[in-house]
């Protein structure tokens, strides 16, 4: 038997014709040769990090946007650019990249800052002083045998903030021959830092708004030309992906995981084009997937919050609050949370697009009163939490 695998590869007529040609340029994280419209937002960074050229340390910069307004990428644009500019420099610049997911407090960043740097430190075990007095003698010792400007950009900075305080902050913009270029998805992510970091940080502001639909039609041209073969896509797909993430308030990843997806079910398929059709089909499967993650994700007495109000829907009950809670304390028994404390709960599953709330007035003298819904497939939420 031939290999099937370059069966596969080589479109063989038993497999139908082969879609992709290169699967990569359809991921949030390539990084492709240019970055159509944040033209202006990576100039606006260049700018702020010109200084680093000259032996001069940047400004601190921040930039804000949605999720899949290009921040990512424009700062990692910026960082090549950067790095290619400083070659024949006699300033050494380095631009390190920390997602704040994966490393999520103070230690662990200087921790990862210097072993990125070349200092081997341990990962855990050190006292904050060893390892911040370890970080900042990289600079007094010069081990790159010039001046050393570093550059820490902070993905998602609110998480890290969110869990361990603005102590990281105060950290790298009290070291010397250090600048921070942060992001972050909320334009109050300020909230949490104190004032004292929040003078010493003295940042620079860029604003990445969301992409419209024609914006999200020439990224996914782009990426296209890079990752199907000729001809396959039919010629509203990218229009279809384009409108369906615009509307998901211009998110870039989104359209893109919708192209990746239609490909990958036309492959499934057999079918030599990528339709309309199997557009649908991306899109249904990708919310199934988002919801199924975040329901398996949620702290345990919101996941016991959802069993109650699966239940009254499917009782055909009129969901408000009072109701909910007597229905959560029964999938709970002993172990339920505060009355107050469900509300908390309440907010929390409607930030993330699981359930609707809707106040409404009983009349004269009957008050005012929550209606809760669900707002995806009973049978899913089912299914997810009896899985779990």
């Amino acid at each position: 038997m031939s290999n099937i695998f370059d069966e596969i590869q080589k479109g063989d007529d038993s497999f139908g014709k082969s879609i992709f040609k290169d699967k990569k340029p359809l991921d949030h994280r390539f990084l492709p040769d240019k970055l159509v419209h944040r033209e202006e937002q990576i100039r606006q960074i260049a700018k702020y990090w010109i200084d680093a050229l000259n032996g001069v340390t940047p400004s601190n910069v921040t930039l804000y946007g949605k999720t899949g307004t290009g921040k990512t990428a424009a700062s990692k644009f910026a960082r090549e650019q950067l790095i290619d500019a400083a070659r024949n420099k006699r300033v050494q610049v380095k631009v390190e990249y920390i997602r704040c997911t994966d490393y999520t407090t103070e230690y662990q960043v200087i921790a990862q800052l210097c072993q990125q740097l070349g200092r081997d430190v341990p990962n855990r075990g050190w006292t904050k002083g060893e390892i911040v007095n370890t970080f900042r003698d990289i600079f007094k010792t010069n081990v790159y045998g010039s001046k050393l400007i570093l550059i820490v950009i902070l993905d998602e900075i609110d998480i890290l903030l969110d869990k361990d305080g603005d102590g990281i902050l105060y950290t790298l913009t009290r070291t010397d021959n250090v600048s921070v270029l942060s992001i972050s998805n909320y334009l109050d992510f300020k909230n949490l830092i104190k004032s004292r970091v929040t003078s010493s940080l003295n940042d620079k502001e860029i604003v990445f708004p969301p992409y419209g639909a024609d914006q999200l039609s020439d990224i996914l041209f782009e990426r296209a030309q890079l990752a199907f073969n000729d001809d396959v896509l039919d010629s509203d797909v990218i229009p279809l992906c384009s409108a369906m993430a615009a509307k998901e308030e211009g998110d870039a990843r989104y359209a893109l995981d919708l192209l990746k997806n239609a490909g990958e079910l036309a492959f499934d398929d057999d079918s030599d084009k990528v339709t309309s059709a199997h557009v649908r089909m991306a899109k249904d499967r990708i919310e199934h997937n988002k919801v199924t993650e975040i329901i398996q994700t949620l702290p345990l007495q919101q996941q016991r919050l959802l069993e109650a109000i699966l239940n009254l829907s499917k009782q055909g009950e009129e969901i408000t609050s009072g109701k909910l809670y007597d229905e959560y304390e029964m999938v709970s028994k002993k172990d339920a949370v505060t009355y107050r404390r469900i509300f908390d709960f309440i907010n929390e599953l409607e930030l993330l697009g699981i359930i609707s709330t809707n106040t409404i007035s009983r009349g004269r003298g009957k008050g005012r009163t929550n209606i809760i819904k669900l707002q995806c497939d009973e049978n899913l939420l089912e299914t997810t939490l009896f899985t779990i």
